[in-house]
Formats: C-alpha cells, structure tokens, sequence
C-alpha cells in the first residue's frame, strides 16, 4: 500500500470518524436516558406501592380494631352513638384506601385484602344488625368477637404479601 493509498484510507476514516461520533453520542445519550427513565418508573411503581400498602394496611388495621371495640362496648352494654359514628368513619376511610389500591396493587395482595374483607365486612353487617335489634340466630357481641378472631391470620397473610412484593424479607 502506497504512502497516497494509505493517507487516503485515514482521511476517509477521519472523516467518518467525525461523521458518526454526533450519531454513536446520540445514541448512547438516548439509550443512557431510556434506561433512566425506566429506572425512574420502577422507583416510582415501588414508591407507590408502599405508599397504597401503608395506607391500606393502617386503614384495614383501624377498622379492625375499631370493630373490635365496637363489639367489646355493645357487649358490654355501653354501645354509644359516638362509637357508632367512629366506626362508620373507619369503615369509609377503609373502603377509600381498597378502592385507591385496586389501581396499584398486585393481584395476590388484592385477593388476600377480598379475603380478609369478608371477615371484616361480615362481622361488620352482623354487628349492625344486632345493635338494630335484627339478629340472627347466634348473633352476639361475643360469638362476633369470635368471629372477628378469624380475621387475624388473615390480615398476617396480607401484610406478608405486600412486605414480600417489597422485597422486605424476614
């Protein structure tokens, strides 16, 4: 290869090295801001998540012990009209953070929140129809204190899942 042939080749070389370095930074910019993007989302996605699984799980937790209260009065034959409105303000306040989680949340933490609700929302209605004076057979403050007993391992199983979903392990 002639001293010409050569100097040839590395000015073409040159110039398409000056060429495509704009087009090769461009890219790898792009790509970098792409991937940042995406890392932006899963954090946000997570941020969310945490968020929802907060409020549901102190949402769930209020109404649950607000329920249990609630019995604990009425057997006790001091069922007021103040505890009455607690409760119902706890109930709204729990069906609120469901229905803001039902966006966000995954499908397992979402059944295991469905099987907890009718734990909840059972004693709940039997707890209205007693305090009316409309019980069921069976219906008590006490054997509804029980039954509310049944919502434990299921609010366990929850938190559970949703710490899981975190990555938080135990």
């Amino acid at each position: 290869m002639s001293a010409a042939v050569a100097a040839m080749v590395a000015a073409v070389v040159g110039v398409l090295g000056t060429l495509f370095a704009p087009v090769t930074t461009s890219w790898v910019t792009r790509r970098q801001r792409t991937a940042d993007e995406l890392a932006e989302e899963r954090r946000r996605n997570f941020e969310d998540r945490r968020t929802a699984y907060t409020s549901m799980n102190r949402a769930t937790g209020h109404f649950h012990t607000l329920l249990k209260d609630a019995l604990h009065r009425m057997r006790d034959g001091v069922y007021t009209d103040e505890d009455r409105t607690r409760l119902e303000e706890g109930r709204r306040d729990y069906r609120d953070r469901y229905a803001e989680a039902q966006m966000i949340v995954p499908g397992t933490v979402l059944a295991a929140s469905r099987e907890l609700n009718v734990v909840l929302a059972g004693v709940d209605a039997a707890l209205k129809r007693v305090d009316r004076g409309l019980s069921r057979d069976g219906e008590t403050a006490g054997r509804l204190l029980l039954d509310l007993k049944a919502a434990d391992p299921q609010l366990t199983a929850m938190h559970r899942l949703m710490r899981q979903d975190l990555g938080i392990s135990d």
